[in-house]
This record gives C-alpha cells, sequence and structure tokens, in this order.
C-alpha cells in the first residue's frame, strides 16, 4: 500500500505544479494583453503618463529652440533673398515686382563678374594651401608632450583670439608705407631706398593678405589637426617602428590616413571662408588697386549698397549659395569613396 500512496502523493505534486505552471502563464498572457492594450489607447508616456512626458515629446521640446533660431534666422532670410532675386527691388524703394530672370542675366554683365570669381578662385586656391600645409606642420611640432610644448601651443593659437576686422586694421597699420612700422624697419635695414607700399600692387596686395589670413588662422587649424593627431593610438606607431618604418612612412602611410577626418573638416571650413572672403580686403585694399582684389562677396556688397540693387545682389548670393553646396557635397563624396577604398 505504500508504494501506491507515495505515487498518489508524486501524481498530486506533479499536477499542483502543472496547475501553478497554467495559472503563472495564464496571468503573465493577460498581463501582456493588458500592457499592449495600454499603450494603444494610451501613449507613449513614461509608465502610460501623458503624451507630454515622453521621450519623443521631450526630444521635440529641446530641439525647439534651435529650430527656432534656424526658421528665424537662416530659412526665412534665404526665402526672401530667394524672392529678391526674381523681383526688381531697389534699397530705397522697395519691391517693385517679379523680373525674372533679368536679375541672374544682369549679373553675369557685370564687368567685374568674372574677373571677382577669378581672383576669389586664386585666394581660395592659394590660402587653402598654405594654412593647411603650414597648420599640419605645426600640430606637427607640438604633438610631443615636452617641456615649453603648451607656451607654442598658445602663441601659435593666440592670433585665433583676434577677430577678423581688428587683425585686418592691425595689419592695414602695419603695411602703411608713411606711418606704418614695416616699411621704415626696411629702409632703416637698407634693403630699399624709398617706402614700400605693400598694397599698391595686384600681387602684393595678394600677398599681403594671404599672409594677414596666415597669421590669423594658422593656429586655429593647427588645434583641429593636433586634436585630430592626439585621436591616434601610441601603440600603432610603436607597431611600425618595430616593423622598421622610418619617419616619412609612418607620416604617409599611418598619420595622413588617420588624419583624413581632421584634414577633411580643415579644408571644407578654409575653402569656405576663402570663397566668402570680405572684411579683409574690404578694410585693407577696399578692391583695389584698379579693382584688381574685388572678390565675389564684396561685388554682392557693392551691388547691394553702392548700387543700391537689392534684386542683383539676391541673385549673385543665391549663385553663390549653390556654388558652395556643389563644392560641399563634391568634398563629402570624394571623402566618403576615398574611406571606403
Amino acid at each position: 500500500m505504500q508504494p501506491q500512496v507515495a505515487d498518489q502523493a508524486a501524481a498530486g505534486r506533479r499536477a499542483s505544479t502543472a496547475r501553478t505552471r497554467r495559472t503563472f502563464r495564464t496571468r503573465h498572457a493577460k498581463q501582456t494583453r493588458h500592457t499592449i492594450r495600454t499603450r494603444r489607447t494610451n501613449p507613449p508616456g513614461p509608465a502610460g503618463g501623458p503624451w507630454w512626458g515622453s521621450r519623443k515629446a521631450k526630444g521635440l521640446a529641446y530641439a525647439a529652440p534651435t529650430a527656432t533660431f534656424v526658421t528665424v534666422f537662416f530659412v526665412l532670410p534665404l526665402l526672401l533673398v530667394g524672392q529678391m532675386s526674381l523681383s526688381d527691388w531697389p534699397l530705397l524703394a522697395g519691391d517693385r515686382g517679379i523680373n525674372s530672370p533679368e536679375n541672374y542675366t544682369d549679373v553675369t554683365d557685370n564687368t567685374l563678374f568674372w574677373p571677382a570669381i577669378r581672383f576669389t578662385l586664386l585666394y581660395t586656391v592659394i590660402v587653402t594651401a598654405v594654412l593647411l600645409g603650414l597648420a599640419l606642420l605645426l600640430a606637427l611640432l607640438v604633438q610631443e608632450s615636452r617641456p615649453g610644448v603648451g607656451f607654442f601651443r598658445t602663441v601659435y593659437f593666440l592670433p585665433g583670439a583676434l577677430g577678423l576686422a581688428s587683425a585686418s586694421l592691425l595689419f592695414w597699420g602695419l603695411y602703411s608705407p608713411t606711418t606704418g612700422p614695416l616699411s621704415a624697419l626696411l629702409e632703416g635695414l637698407g634693403l630699399v631706398d624709398d617706402p614700400v607700399s605693400f598694397l599698391g600692387s595686384p600681387t602684393s596686395a595678394l600677398l599681403s593678405t594671404v599672409f594677414l589670413i596666415v597669421w590669423k588662422f594658422a593656429g586655429f587649424y593647427m588645434l583641429i589637426l593636433l586634436v585630430g593627431l592626439q585621436r591616434i593610438p601610441h601603440e600603432v606607431y610603436e607597431a611600425a617602428r618595430m616593423d622598421g618604418a622610418d619617419r616619412w612612412q609612418i607620416f604617409r602611410r599611418i598619420t595622413l590616413p588617420l588624419l583624413r577626418p581632421s584634414l577633411a573638416l580643415t579644408l571644407l571650413l578654409c575653402a569656405t571662408g576663402s570663397l566668402l572672403a570680405f572684411d579683409q580686403f574690404f578694410i585693407l585694399t577696399k578692391g583695389g588697386p584698379d579693382n584688381s582684389t574685388v572678390t565675389i562677396v564684396q561685388l554682392i556688397y557693392r551691388e547691394a549698397f553702392q548700387r543700391l540693387d537689392l534684386g542683383t545682389a539676391a541673385a549673385l548670393s543665391i549663385i553663390v549659395l549653390a556654388v558652395l553646396l556643389l563644392l560641399n557635397v563634391l568634398q563629402f563624396r570624394g571623402l566618403r569613396h576615398a574611406d571606403e577604398s
């Protein structure tokens, strides 16, 4: 009898366990269905809270100030410029109605349009090449932690803290042939007999302005490249040295490929800033001598505030914006293909 009693007890325990499992499964299924129904009928707040407490609503709230700022100060002015470019819009008379595409055809008829484009492109190429090369050299010089490196990093970066207009005024005083110290210094050293006009010819005016820009922005771009250099693991360099690579091989095979994102950012900022050059030429040369240093942005300024034609100036602005967008797209595409290869 005892084996039968034991078997009955074991069977009872198994049945009780099975009932417990079924009960648990049933309760879990009911709870799951209830949760799904709750989420459907009461979206998406935390713990079933109101919609304004959801993560999506909080994200929209955080993005709203920036979106408002961009809309008010970029999107709406851009739409207004687009309307101006299609209208007869004198500065002092206001909108006189649509005259499209007269503004765009008048742009190409301007005698300064093509010279301004050629000069702007020439200036951009020179500044970009010199700045990238010098910034990379400075970054490599202050890459390692040595005594005095912090001082040189600060000295190199210090001109970048000065505003471009202030730096242009400073160099305008330095370049002055009558009151500037540079011309007097050269005369005192016996290198020249007469006062030097650094801004008196097209070539000297261009090179003098390039020197100003390189002096001001080399430290800023050095800082960008220095951050990229410091992100390269030291183990990579150590492994290359153990394999017998020299400095040139390390620079060409390791440093440049791993520094490509920082170089791309530097190239993008430098090219865009050079294409939009205005302050330095407006203060130093005012487009002279003989309109030889007129940039495309100076031409926009002249159309808007000297010829008082906002329509033509807006058409020029739209053309410049389209060219900048195209150049940026081409740069990003080229960098993406280089990374994939």
